[in-house]
């Protein structure tokens, strides 16, 4: 993926904009593995309790830096219904950026329940509660070094109803 976009973005020195705080250990790595250039900022904004969506976008946190004129890459952790990610590139778009594309470590279609351009994916997963490398339930399983689903999605789930799907790239590349 890291290929892709500095291919894409070469001379442009993009903005990443990461959705915190799931995208965290994700974008680090995905900007540490880019061949070009790159700025970073963050959003923070959620649309999930537990393992539910609540169906709304709370945004805490808007990006520091100037948008406009800026070639600008919002970075996922995970898109599953599209509300989150369609909201905040709604919003981007109003600052007036260059251009605006959509990157995610992972891309759940199955539950789509709006429609959202995905510019870069970098797996594609099952209709189960994910995860691990960054991704938490109740702040619990972001320190997780792979990707998970939870079997039993509730608070101190014990370890054997966690199950491995994707090992953590080396890197993003």
């Amino acid at each position: 993926m890291a290929r892709e976009i500095s291919r894409d973005y070469r001379g442009k020195n993009p903005l990443i904009i990461g959705v915190l705080t799931g995208s965290f250990i994700f974008v680090a790595d995905l900007v540490r593995a880019m061949e070009v250039p790159v700025t970073v900022d963050f959003v923070d904004a959620a649309s999930y309790r537990a393992t539910a969506s609540t169906g709304e976008v709370a945004v805490t946190r808007n990006p520091g830096l100037e948008l406009r004129g800026r070639h600008i890459i919002l970075a996922e952790d995970i898109v599953d219904t599209g509300r989150t990610a369609t909201h905040i590139m709604e919003s981007l778009r109003q600052s007036g950026p260059a251009s605006l594309r959509l990157c995610t470590l992972l891309d759940k279609p199955s539950r789509r329940t709006t429609k959202v351009q995905i510019d870069y994916v970098g797996f594609q997963v099952p209709d189960e509660f994910i995860v691990g490398y960054g991704l938490d339930l109740d702040e619990s399983y972001r320190g997780f070094p792979d990707i998970y689903t939870l079997n039993t999605p509730a608070s101190n789930t014990p370890d054997s109803q966690i199950r491995q799907i994707q090992t953590r790239p080396n890197s993003p590349r």
